[in-house]
């Protein structure tokens, strides 16, 4: 029996597999994916709270691949309006979708 060739086949099998599970596809996230997708969370997040018009505790944020999905209540369609335009203004934002709801 010849170990070395063995310990190879097994270690390759390792790096593998752990390449595919930080790997993404159609619908879930890569490793890389999901932090950029949380930083680009953060960042609309951020912008809310400097902004006075927006409530920033009312309205919630998601990303998926870029796409940023702002859900929630606002009081007025100026707020609603202005989430979108923000979360619009972060780089790396892909498309916006607004299914904030007016109280």
């Amino acid at each position: 029996m010849n170990f070395p060739r063995t310990r190879k086949w097994i270690a390759a099998a390792l790096v593998a597999s752990l390449l595919t599970a930080c790997a993404g596809n159609a619908t879930r996230e890569s490793t890389g994916e999901y932090i950029d997708d949380s930083v680009i969370t953060t960042k609309v997040k951020a912008k809310f709270f400097d902004n006075p018009q927006v409530r920033v505790m009312a309205i919630n944020v998601e990303t998926h691949k870029g796409i940023v999905q702002l859900s929630g209540f606002a009081a007025s369609e100026t707020e609603r309006s202005r989430a979108v335009d923000l979360a619009r203004t972060v780089p790396g934002v892909k498309a916006v979708h607004n299914d904030i709801i007016l109280k």
